[in-house]
C-alpha cells in the first residue's frame, strides 16, 4: 500500500515515511476513550509483544470491563500475516501487524464482502544480530541482502573470519518482518537455499547464542536488549555504519547488570537505515461492529498521550 493512501486514518498523514496525526483532538489517557463491553480476542505479530507486555495492563486497569484475550493461530506459527488471515475468518476482533495489508488481503476481504482498515500507531527499527564473538563493524544494506539471497556465504567475504554464515529466518508466510526484509532489503528476491527456518524470534535468538557464524534479524525491541547476540550496526551503504543502540556497545559479559538501550533518535530522525510502521488492523462492515468498535478504540488507545508514551517505553518510536 503506497503510504499516502493511510492518509485520513484517523486523521494521519505520511511525511518522510513516518506518520503523523494532523487535525484531529488527541486524547490524553486510555480512560479518556470510550471502550466498549466485551471480551476481545487479538493477535498476530511478535514485534508486538513488548506493546502487549507493557500496555494490555494499563488497558485493563483503565477499561476493565474490556477485556483483551491474545490468542495464537491453531497449527500455525504466530506473524503477521497469521494475523490477518484469523482477523478474516473470524478468529479475531483485530490483528496486530509490522507490515501494511498486502492486496492479495484486501483481495481476500473484498472476497467475503468485508473491508479491512490499517491504523498505524508507532514507529520501529529492525535489528540484525550476530553471535557476540563474530568481529566485524557492521553490514551494509547490499550485503544483508546478498547474504539472505545466497550470494555471500563466509564471513571473509564481508570482512570477517574465515567462516560459512548461516542465515536464519522465520517462513515469509509467517511473519510480517519476512515480508518486510524480503519487500524492503532484498527488493523482493527470494530467500536462498542456505537459509535456515526458525519457529519464532526466541527459537531464532537461541540458535544465534550458540552459533558463531549465525545471523539473524527481528524486531529492534526484541533484539537489542538481549544479552547473548550482538545487534550490528547498519549502513545504507559505504561505512556510514548507524547502530540500532546507543553506544557503547553493552559486551555479553556485563549483561544483565547493563543492557544495551534502543537507539531511539536515530530511529525517528531517518538515520537507521531500517525502520517500519506498527499497524493495527480493524475489520470493517457496513454496520459497525462491535468488534470494529473494539478495535477503533485499541487504536485509538495506543494514539493517546498515554499509549504513545508506553509505546515508547517499550522501545517504540512516537508517531506523535
Amino acid at each position: 500500500m503506497k503510504p499516502w493512501l493511510l492518509i485520513g486514518l484517523l486523521g494521519v498523514v505520511v511525511s518522510g515515511g513516518v506518520a503523523y496525526l494532523v487535525g484531529k483532538k488527541v486524547n490524553s489517557d486510555f480512560s479518556s476513550v470510550t471502550a466498549a463491553e466485551g471480551t476481545w480476542f487479538y493477535g498476530g505479530s511478535t514485534s508486538w509483544a513488548p506493546i502487549r507486555q507493557r500496555v494490555d495492563p494499563e488497558i485493563k486497569k483503565a477499561h476493565p470491563q474490556f477485556e483483551l484475550r491474545y490468542t495464537d493461530a491453531i497449527n500455525a506459527t504466530p506473524g503477521s500475516g497469521t494475523g490477518i488471515r484469523m482477523l478474516l475468518e473470524g478468529q479475531l476482533t483485530f490483528s496486530q501487524s509490522s507490515r501494511p495489508i498486502a492486496d492479495r488481503e484486501y483481495q481476500q476481504a473484498q472476497q467475503r464482502g468485508l473491508s479491512l482498515k490499517q491504523i498505524p500507531v508507532a514507529l520501529e527499527g529492525l535489528a540484525i544480530a550476530v553471535h557476540p564473538d563474530l568481529q566485524i563493524p557492521g553490514l551494509t544494506l547490499g550485503q544483508i541482502k546478498d547474504i539472505y539471497t545466497g550470494k555471500i556465504t563466509n564471513w571473509n567475504q564481508v570482512g570477517g573470519p574465515n567462516l560459512k554464515i548461516t542465515a536464519y529466518s522465520r517462513r515469509v508466510e509467517d511473519g510480517g518482518t519476512v515480508e518486510f526484509l524480503v519487500d524492503n532489503v532484498l527488493g523482493k528476491e527470494k530467500l536462498g537455499g542456505n537459509v535456515v527456518y526458525v519457529y519464532d524470534t526466541t527459537d531464532g535468538l537461541r540458535k544465534l547464542a550458540s552459533d558463531r557464524g549465525g545471523i539473524y534479524y527481528a524486531s529492534a525491541p526484541e533484539v537489542v536488549p538481549q544479552c547473548q547476540i550482538k545487534p550490528l550496526p547498519i549502513a545504507k551503504q559505504g561505512n556510514n555504519f548507524v547502530a540500532p543502540y546507543t553506544e557503547p556497545l553493552i559486551k555479553a559479559d556485563q549483561c544483565p547488570n547493563q543492557r544495551n538501550k534502543l537507539n531511539i533518535d536515530a530511529f525517528k530522525k531517518g538515520q537507521y537505515p531500517i525502520t517500519r510502521q506498527m499497524f493495527v488492523i480493524v475489520k470493517q462492515n457496513n454496520n459497525n461492529s462491535l468488534e470494529q468498535q473494539a478495535g477503533e478504540a485499541y487504536a485509538k488507545m495506543l494514539l493517546t498521550n498515554q499509549g504513545q508514551k508506553l509505546m515508547n517505553e517499550a522501545g517504540f518510536v512516537r508517531i506523535r
